[in-house]
């Protein structure tokens, strides 16, 4: 094979640097990884490099950070051999060259130091094996014994070694091949897409956060739908998310039938993709039917029906948030929210959109309005042209009506105009549930237009209520 040479993809002084440094000490260093994959892929230039020494990483590492301005702090990890350096814009990882093995019950590897060809084996793909040497000698040159490179040409994930070992040695590379296929648009190997449904059962043994880390990345990528397809067609899905699964199929009964909510929800996922770059809202737009699976029932006179599927999908996303580990805070009320609201603007979408309604509707969506709207505009998936120009159509009118309630009304993120305070020194009364009630008298004439949302209407509207409950105002016995 002709010898290629890339020295433009390392023209950065740090690896001149480096490959000085390991001269020094003896040893050889290549970049490898990702970084050399994506300069073959013009993805830009990865501020992550992995570099690998053929010798002690650490040591390199180190060495490295002396002659660094400003004399970075090396981070070591010696439990894995590894050390990271950050300078600048850029994250350096050194590692020594090694060879795994692994035991069944665990993805941790038995490490040995190793040659760099002992390093390209252990690498999950072939597209990710490729290194460029570093060394004076032959600086720029390009191994890539597995044809990672051609491979990037063809589009394809491939396993450098067979693709069996590779999945059950460390089952996470299955979720890693089907992230990396979703995020670059390529297809996994048939023997490598044969291998995972063979393995899917292994992921039991990976940790949920490292499984959700790439749920994540494959959430974030540009068509999500590519990743939670190939994880149904490999059976990984039912493992992971099997409220998903749960929504897939067409029942039909006496004729009448409902849309397959599981190929649905992948639309949706996809369409939001195209306005949002929002976790969490994605997410979201995941998760909000499958309330749907539980709730599905037959009626003779109305047909399928999946009353409260809303309500019983918020309280799935908190036992599925829980069992994945995933955060229980501030994010996974949002994607509660969401779910819950899901098909509020829908409905009102369809009905006559009444001031009151879309006050409501601001006033429980509070500050995440834009975003409910925005899933609800994606949950729009018809094929049939005029009805598409029809619902889109309607959601610009529900859309123009909140800015001009929330113009005139300031009900998001509602603050009572007349406070619990001021109830209380009104009417002379010490913290009880008379003061809640009027509270709540005042909120709700506010949203259905009773009243403006000021605070002398409010007052006014506060004596009125008093005096029905037999309230007396101070002001009454002057």
């Amino acid at each position: 094979m002709t010898q290629e040479f890339h020295k433009k993809a390392i023209q950065h002084p740090i690896f001149k640097l480096i490959g000085e440094t390991s001269e020094e000490l003896g040893i050889g260093s290549y970049v490898i990884g990702g970084f050399v994959r994506d300069y073959f892929l013009n993805r830009g230039t990865p501020k992550d490099i992995d570099i690998v020494a053929i010798g002690s990483g650490i040591k390199l590492a180190q060495k490295v950070a002396s002659k660094l301005s400003g004399k970075p702090q090396v981070s070591v990890f010696k439990n894995f051999g590894t050390a990271m350096i950050k300078h600048q814009d850029l994250e350096l990882e050194f590692v020594g060259a090694r060879k795994e093995s692994y035991h069944r019950d665990s993805r941790k590897p038995v490490v040995e130091d190793g040659t760099l060809e002992d390093d390209q084996n252990r690498r999950d793909f072939t597209i990710n094996a490729m290194a460029l040497a570093l060394n004076s000698s032959n600086f720029g040159q390009l191994l890539d014994p597995f044809n990672g490179r051609k491979d990037l040409g063809q589009k394809i994930i491939r396993t450098p070694l067979e693709p069996g070992i590779t999945y059950s040695d460390d089952p996470l590379r299955m979720m890693r091949a089907i992230r990396f296929a979703t995020q670059l648009n390529f297809n996994i190997e048939l023997k490598s897409h044969q291998a995972i449904l063979e393995n899917k059962d292994r992921i039991k043994i990976i940790s949920k956060e490292r499984i959700v880390d790439e749920l994540h990345k494959i959430l974030m990528s540009k068509k999500p739908s590519i990743g939670f397809k190939l994880m149904h067609q490999t059976g990984l899905l039912p493992l992971i998310l099997p409220e998903l699964t749960a929504l897939q199929g067409i029942e039909e009964v006496e004729g009448q039938r409902h849309k397959d909510n599981f190929w649905h929800t992948l639309e949706v996922v996809d369409n939001i993709s195209e306005n949002t770059d929002n976790l969490w809202l994605r997410w979201a737009a995941l998760l909000h039917d499958i309330g749907k699976a539980p709730t599905k029932r037959f009626h003779k006179k109305i047909g399928w029906t999946f009353h409260a599927h809303e309500f019983v999908g918020s309280k799935m996303v908190y036992k599925l948030f829980k069992r994945l580990r995933m955060p229980l805070n501030d994010k996974m009320k949002f994607v509660q929210k969401m779910v819950l609201m899901s098909s509020r603007p829908i409905i009102l979408s369809e009905d006559h959109v009444t001031d009151s309604a879309v006050r409501r509707l601001v006033f429980d969506a509070g500050e995440y309005v834009e975003d409910l709207m925005t899933l609800c505009e994606a949950d729009i998936t018809t094929k049939n042209p005029r009805k598409q120009k029809r619902y889109k159509n309607n959601f610009k009118i529900v859309r123009q009506k909140i800015e001009e309630v929330e113009e005139r009304d300031h009900v998001r993120n509602f603050q009572p105009p007349v406070s619990g305070e001021e109830i209380m020194k009104t009417f002379n009364l010490k913290p009880s549930k008379e003061i809640g009630i009027i509270k709540d008298a005042i909120k709700e004439a506010i949203l259905e237009g009773v009243i403006p949302n000021e605070h002398d209407a409010a007052f006014q509207f506060m004596l009125e209520r008093g005096k029905k409950m037999n309230l007396k105002a101070i002001t009454d016995e002057k």
